[in-house]
């Protein structure tokens, strides 16, 4: 059967539905039981969050780079990113991860721990899923730019506002006036609302220049520049993990402080 744009994008958004309706619908319910509910909530916030996995897929790409070895750091890299990674050098390798770091710290951890305190386990594994299923079905190829159309748009959806606390976030614990400079200037000539953002405002939080040409299914695609600074280099990888890290620490000290308000608010 042929279809045409709107036909693969009704099948996608059918998809969708399919795939994240139920299970959110039962996340919902169960989080309503007492005990259940509050084990279920911890386990589900748990395997939501990817910082964990974050870390284990750039830390061995910053040691390969450390010790010389390239060729493991693009093998590494091409397991975080979609480009191309065969002919990078290290620079190349280095601006890849520090990328990805920075955008997958707002997809694997910031946009999950927003909307698991928006929604409980409801918010944060339906967030989750919709964000597996845009890596998925997202790319601009021909095979998914239709059918993944209703997976990339409620993706962008759910991450306007757990994105721009994260790009605040990795302002405030960097170069706060360089990276709030960079996301006003920068992120609006990036072709994500979202990852432009967080990616300009981290790059300047970080001091280092990124962007730039990349190859993506063998096509170079021009990006705009972001940050402003030196060109990446591997240590940089885990300056951007450590500023993933303190956000983390940053939102729970937050949210602790709000709890202990609200409790004195209560008590007075």
């Amino acid at each position: 059967m042929n279809l045409d744009g709107r036909g693969h994008r009704l099948h996608g958004a059918a998809a969708l539905t399919l795939l994240v309706v139920p299970g959110v619908v039962l996340a919902w319910w169960l989080q309503q039981q007492s005990v259940m509910g509050a084990l279920f909530g911890a386990l589900v916030l748990y395997a939501a969050l990817g910082l964990k996995s974050l870390q284990q897929h750039a830390e061995p790409v910053a040691a390969a780079l450390a010790r010389g070895d390239l060729g493991a750091a693009r093998a590494g890299v091409s397991m975080m990113v979609s480009r191309d990674t065969a002919a990078l050098d290290a620079e190349g390798v280095s601006r890849a991860a520090v990328e990805s770091v920075l955008e997958n710290g707002n997809d694997a951890v910031f946009g999950a721990l927003f909307w698991f305190l928006v929604a409980g386990a409801a918010g944060a594994l339906g967030y989750r899923l919709v964000n597996t299923l845009d890596a998925m079905w997202g790319y601009k190829t021909p095979r998914y730019r239709q059918f993944g159309w209703a997976a990339a748009r409620l993706d962008d959806v759910l991450n306007f506002f757990p994105a721009r606390l994260t790009a605040l976030s990795y302002a405030l614990l960097g170069r706060t006036r360089l990276a709030l400079a960079c996301w006003r200037t920068q992120a609006p000539a990036w072709d994500s609302p979202n990852a432009g953002p967080v990616m300009a405002a981290g790059a300047g939080a970080l001091g280092v220049r990124l962007g730039g040409a990349a190859v993506y299914h063998g096509r170079t695609e021009a990006r705009p520049a972001l940050g402003q600074g030196a060109a990446p280099q591997g240590g940089d990888i885990a300056r951007a993990l450590t500023l993933v890290r303190q956000g983390v620490l940053l939102w729970l000290a937050a949210l602790a402080m709000v709890a202990l308000i609200a409790w004195g608010v209560g008590h007075a």
